[in-house]
This record gives C-alpha cells, structure tokens and sequence, in this order.
C-alpha cells in the first residue's frame, strides 16, 4: 500500500466543492489502526492534523490502540477544543511511558547496544512469550488487572464524552462468536476501550453485557463501514500502522510469527477496502447507499519506517521512543498536508480500486 494521487479530470461539481471548502470547515472522519506502543504514531499523526484549519472531525473509528487514541481526542475536542486534544493525547502517552518505568518488558543491554527499539533479547519478554504459550491468563485467578483502566478512568469522564458531537466507533471481537461488535459513543466505557486491546494471551477477556470480548483488531482494524453509513463526511483518513506489504518472507520463527500477527490484524480490513472498492464499482449513483459508497474518498497516512520495527517493539512504551513515534507522525501528516490538502473534499489520495487487482 502507498499513498498515491488518483488521476483523473476534475469535474464541475468538485470544483464547485473546493471552492465551497474554502469558506466552511470540510468534513472529515478517521480510521485509526491498533498496534500497541506503534499508536504514538497515530498521536503524532493527529497531533498535526489538528494544527490544519479547514476540517471539521465529524467521526472516529478505532481499534485497540487506535481506539484509545480515538476517545482521548474526542473528549480533549469536547472540553478544551483542537490545543485540549493535543494537551489530552500529550498527557495519555506521557502517563503511558511513566507507568511503563517499572514495567518488567524493558529493553535488554544487547537491544540497547545494537540500538534496536525491540525486546527480542529481554529475558522478562523471552520467558513471557514462552509461558504464553503453555499458560492461559486464567492461570492466574481473577487478578490481572489492565493497569491502563486507572489511566483511562482518570483522563475521560465517559458520561461526559457520551454528550459529545463526535460519533465513535470502537471494534471489539466477541469470544463467543468471532464477529466483531461496533461499539457507538454512548457505549463506549473503560471497559470498551480496554477490550478493543485485550490480547487474549496477556489479558482475561473483558466482559461487557455478560459477552467475553478480546482485541478488536481480529475483526475490524479498523471498521470502515460506519463511517460509510452513518456520517455525513465523505473524506476518511486512514491512518496505518500494521505494514501490509513485506518486500521479504521471513525465515526466522519470530520473523514468522510477526508476520502471522501482521497479516491477521491488517485481513479485515483489507477485506473491508476491496468490499468497498467492489462497491464504489458496481454502486447506483443516483440514490441510496450506493450513492454513499460511490461519493466515498479515501487518504491513506502511514510511514516505512514503521516496517523497519520489530513486532516487540510494540510492547516498549518508553517515552523517548514514544516521542520518536509520535515525531515520525507528525512527518508523515506533514508530507501528506503538502502533497495533498486541496485533494481532500475533491478526489481519493489512496487509490483502494487497485486492492481489486489480482483479486
């Protein structure tokens, strides 16, 4: 996947709609992707992108990360406008690395030496990875708590963020079943968000409503639909995390197991951008749904550099690579403003019809 301007010959109406975008805020919603300490990205990301005038955020789709990324910027939006969600995404990942200080998953000296942001070689992640394995999290009683449920607690009033104007749509994967549940802005609790993240090797399922619930980036990472049906705007940013191309296959058990990891999380929703692609073909343009699907544009931000980390990496939440991530986000957002702000509201910057290619 690349970002890649769409070619084509700019008609009357979109025109019309640039000219119009100029004088009023153009809607706009997100797609955030999950990927554990990988969502400092995202904050860097939206941390430029509230800087830019002209957009009004009309709706937020997050998985596991994503979705945490997704509730603190809504209610940072709700109580303090664009600088209080800048302030609260700040503040979350600051509380993040400071509550990772004692966190046994500290990098080894070899990874420090080599400059490797990864665990690969610490022996707490090696041996965690290993009893994983062999011992479920139920092993261990009811204890266990996320300690990101305090931190959560502690930065959103959740029956506050329910009155906000910003629709959200946090996925979930429901144990029983498989499928994933679309949780809306007046469900979303701690809980929601804690379960959007539940790794079921690391974490008991979460419970809402009396229906188990893992990480929801197994079904939706993120879900695209809602932001189809139910919105207004017709601009999506998709902001990716997951690398969906490796140049290499790997040869290495953990370089296998990455991949597996990758490819599990990125399959729905590339499912999803074919569905729609297929969709935006084959749609009515006159009326109805189709005509929602067929007016759909699509901007795609992401970063290599994020294919250079090791999937370990994600489980390293020290604040200097936290920054790291979160400078990188703001590049990418950057590079995306310049090559293609007066795209958005006229034409797809991502190009989704070639997903259908070799399909």
């Amino acid at each position: 996947m690349s970002i890649e301007s769409v070619e084509t010959n700019e008609p009357l109406a979109a025109k019309k709609l640039r000219s119009r975008s100029a004088k009023e805020p153009l809607l706009v919603d997100l797609a955030l992707q999950g990927g554990g300490s990988h969502g400092a990205f995202t904050w860097g990301v939206l941390d430029r992108l509230l800087e830019e005038e002209g957009f009004s955020l009309e709706a937020i789709s997050g998985t596991s990360a994503g979705a945490m990324n997704a509730a603190v910027l809504a209610y940072g939006l709700l109580v303090g406008g664009p600088e209080g969600a800048r302030n609260a995404l700040h503040t979350f990942w600051r509380r993040v690395a400071d509550a990772a200080t004692f966190s046994p998953f500290q990098r080894s000296p070899v990874d420090r030496m080599m400059g490797r942001w990864s665990l690969d070689y610490s022996p707490t992640y090696i041996a965690t990875d290993l009893i994983a394995r062999l011992v479920s999290p139920y092993s261990f009683g009811a204890g266990g708590a996320n300690p990101l449920r305090d931190l959560l607690t502690e930065l959103v009033d959740f029956e506050r963020l329910a009155t906000g104007r910003i629709k959200l749509f946090i996925t979930c994967t429901n144990v029983r079943t498989g499928r994933g549940r679309v949780f809306r802005t007046p469900e979303v609790t701690a809980d929601v968000l804690l379960a959007s993240a539940c790794l079921p090797t690391m974490f008991q399922a979460v419970y809402i409503d009396g229906e188990p619930y893992w990480d929801g980036g197994y079904s939706g990472n993120p879900t695209i639909a809602p932001l189809v049906r139910e919105c207004d705007s017709h601009d999506t940013f998709l902001v990716q995390i997951n690398p969906i191309l490796r140049e290499e296959a790997p040869t290495t058990a953990q370089e296998i197991n990455n991949r597996l990891s990758e490819v599990s999380f990125n399959a729905t929703l590339l499912k999803e951008l074919k569905m729609i692609a297929l969709l935006r073909k084959v749609a009515d343009q006159g009326d109805g749904e189709g005509w929602q699907w067929g007016q759909m544009r699509m901007h795609l931000i992401k970063s290599d550099m994020l294919a250079t980390l090791g999937a370990t990496s994600k489980l390293n939440a020290e604040w200097e690579f936290l920054t790291m991530l979160r400078d990188e986000g703001r590049r990418a957002a950057d590079e995306f403003v310049k090559a293609h702000r007066d795209d958005v509201g006229v034409r797809s910057t991502f190009d989704i019809d070639s997903l259908l290619e070799g399909s």
